[in-house]
């Protein structure tokens, strides 16, 4: 519905392997259980790759109540080996590194009707399907930077970052010495 996961609740939660299917799981209702999608977004031995993970990781654990680590964020990736820039979308990204484009003409509309349109479904796809592959491109530049480390660090932080969010701090830099 929004990116503010104490107003807006979650509507819809895709998935893809990196196998070019996306599977997208909506919830029309406030209120779910979701079992299997929280078995697996749960499992510690599956990485989850997102694209803004600190909002992604935080609505899954606002509604859900699990911790979906590890994490792998392509915004975080991005912004540590493409300094040359300050575009740092999806969109972006998959246009420069991937040669794909993205619409993301979707992406303000009604996420918590009954049903999805096929062009929500459609968006929705296209928001997972490149992450695998935008992935194994940042991992080699930031390997070719000396950043990759450094961007694995910042990753394993992100389920903290996320509970400082929750917690009420989401607006702070609670590293800034003022």
């Amino acid at each position: 519905m929004g990116l503010n996961n104490k107003r807006d609740r979650l509507c819809a939660v895709q998935l893809s392997s990196g196998d070019g299917d996306a599977h997208v799981v909506h919830f029309p209702e406030a209120k779910f259980e979701a079992p299997n999608l929280k078995k697996l977004l749960a499992n510690p031995n599956t990485l989850k790759i997102y694209h803004f993970a600190r909002f992604d990781v935080a609505i899954l654990k606002e509604y859900l109540g699990i911790e979906a680590a590890p994490v792998y964020c392509t915004k975080i990736a991005s912004r540590l080996c493409r300094t040359y820039t300050d575009r740092h979308g999806l969109k972006e990204l998959c246009r420069e590194l991937l040669g794909v484009e993205i619409s993301k003409q979707q992406q303000s509309s009604d996420w918590g009707a009954p049903l999805l349109s096929p062009e929500q479904v459609d968006y929705a796809a296209s928001d997972v399907l490149h992450l695998h592959a935008l992935k194994a491109v940042l991992d080699e530049r930031l390997a070719r930077e000396g950043r990759l480390e450094l961007a694995r660090r910042l990753m394993d932080c992100l389920p903290a970052r996320v509970d400082a969010d929750l917690a009420g701090w989401a607006e702070e830099d609670l590293f800034a010495h003022v």
